[in-house]
């Protein structure tokens, strides 16, 4: 049907090809969409936000821990969660999920389990950190599950900020 055009699309210039690219909005399992984009982010925005968040939780743990003259030794130690957990997001997001099924139910419990094992090898990782740098071991042992139950806690706080603000995330199966 060359000759035949479409009321919104308008005519092409001669030479000319169009791109046609699919928009699907829907959620849903049956939907067909296109591929995973890879996410990107400038490495100056990554930094600001995790050396923050480090920071923050770093004052908020030092303390508990000491006070605030542990606080340089808490922000390294809560670099693991913040900077950790951002570089497993980025390999979940760039080469994980793109080798997986599409099925909604796959993608979330694959990233669940990613949450679980990442938050026990950072709490693993937090320990040996904070002992290297303070020559102290820890009084009380933490079991190790709850390391992987906090970071998943905090993977959804910080998936329903991104919800809220619009950006793709876990809750809309887009991020």
């Amino acid at each position: 049907m060359r000759g035949t055009q479409c009321a919104s699309i308008p005519p092409l210039a001669p030479g000319a090809t169009r791109k046609i690219v699919q928009d699907v909005t829907s959620t849903s399992p049956e939907a067909v969409v296109g591929e995973w984009q890879p996410f990107r982010e400038p490495a100056r925005a990554t930094l600001a936000r995790t050396v923050g968040i480090a920071l923050v939780a770093g004052a908020l743990f030092a303390r508990q821990w000491g006070g605030m003259a542990r606080w340089p030794v808490t922000t390294v130690v809560m670099l693991w969660p913040a900077l950790g957990g951002h570089f497993l997001e980025l390999w979940f997001l760039n080469w994980l999920r793109p080798r997986l099924p599409r099925r909604r139910s796959v993608q979330v419990v694959a990233r669940v389990a990613l949450w679980f094992v990442g938050g026990v090898l950072f709490l693993i990782a937090m320990r040996l950190t904070a002992a290297a740098l303070t020559g102290l071991q820890p009084a009380s042992r933490v079991a190790w599950w709850i390391g992987g139950l906090a970071f998943i806690a905090i993977e959804l706080v910080a998936q329903l900020v991104l919800h809220l603000r619009g950006r793709p995330s876990f809750y809309d199966g887009r991020g």
